[in-house]
């Protein structure tokens, strides 16, 4: 549940518009499958989970596509030239200006951050009552990040790009994520005011040297987790999420009561369910729409794509698609069915 004022009106607005050029791929990037469903629809399940008052999507290449691939329940704005993410954001303007009071910027490329993350952002940017707050992180490596450079008494007064940071603020470890929360009337207010930087684009986070300047709060979180804001651009990164993506449903069936005897090995889906006492052995897919009932064994190298498994079944070696196997039934060994629900 969300714990904004009742009059507070949140507006999410999740950049989808890029090209993504290195994952060199003919799918925009924001639909390739990280860890069994299209990135975004990650992204856009932690935004609903904030309870927005308005969900944004801006759609640039291939827009046609990602719209297929979301479907309803969001509204869709248009970046007809891509000119960098503070020009992404000015799209949504017109739709946004009376029906939010706080806009929360999201990335349909950063599939791997949490909602309990972003709520605790939220909770930050009002206590503070700040015109900007920023999600900040720290990772191993910090090169190629903006740096994130404070003042004396701790405040935000900048962000400086890898490029431009000096040997001393390149030492700098914390870094920008890219996730930002505005205050939206000041939002509205000062992104006309951005310039068009030497590699032709709009940073949105050129807002924050202009807040800092008019010496308006610039507060800032950071995230528990740096793998919470990775982005993904390329094949590598997205293997990279998958297996985060994998490792948190693993770990959240075995806190739930479920034996996972090789966890690295079970791969499940965002749409599976399993109740307790219920044992998995190694190399097991769970796809698609999965719910298996209590005191089960799923023997080892299954395959189960939306399936229903009543309780105490023992399904082994056997593929298993669109079909419900009923209480106290054993399936297998070398078994395929096929069937419809």
């Amino acid at each position: 549940m969300t714990t904004r004022q009742p009059q507070e009106r949140l507006a999410i607005v999740v950049l989808a518009a890029g090209q993504g050029t290195r994952m060199k791929s003919d799918l925009p990037k924001v639909l390739h499958a990280v860890a069994g469903r299209p990135m975004i629809l990650e992204v856009l399940s932690v935004a609903r989970a904030l309870e927005p008052d308005e969900l944004v999507v801006v759609v640039g290449h291939e827009a046609e596509r990602v719209k297929a691939v979301v479907g309803e329940g969001v509204t869709f704005v248009s970046q007809t030239e891509q000119l960098g993410t503070g020009h992404a954001v000015a799209q949504t303007a017109p739709g946004l200006h009376d029906s939010a009071d706080t806009v929360l910027v999201l990335y349909g490329d950063t599939p791997l951050i949490r909602a309990e993350t972003l709520r605790h952002l939220l909770e930050a940017h009002r206590r503070e009552n700040a015109a900007i707050t920023l999600l900040t992180f720290v990772p191993d490596d910090p090169s190629g990040y903006g740096r994130i450079v404070r003042g004396p008494d701790g405040r935000v007064v900048g962000i400086v790009e890898h490029k431009d940071a000096s040997e001393e603020q390149r030492k700098i470890r914390e870094c920008n994520s890219g996730i930002l929360v505005f205050q939206a009337n000041w939002l509205w207010d000062h992104l006309p005011r951005l310039s068009l930087s030497p590699q032709g684009e709009y940073y949105l986070t050129d807002l924050v040297a202009m807040a800092v300047e008019e010496g308006q709060v610039v507060h800032s979180l950071q995230a528990p987790d740096p793998t919470e804001v990775l982005g993904v651009n390329d094949r590598a990164q997205l293997a990279t999420a998958t297996a985060v993506l994998y490792d948190r449903r693993r770990r959240t069936l075995m806190r739930s009561g479920v034996t996972l005897v090789d966890p690295a090995t079970v791969y499940v889906g965002p749409d599976v369910q399993v109740e307790r006492d219920t044992v998995i052995e190694p190399n097991v897919i769970l796809d698609g729409r999965v719910r298996i009932g209590p005191r089960c064994h799923i023997g080892p190298n299954c395959v189960l794509r939306n399936v229903t498994v009543g309780a105490n079944c023992v399904v082994v070696q056997a593929h298993l698609e669109d079909l419900v196997v009923p209480t106290d039934t054993r399936v297998g060994p070398f078994v395929f069915r096929q069937g419809e629900q």
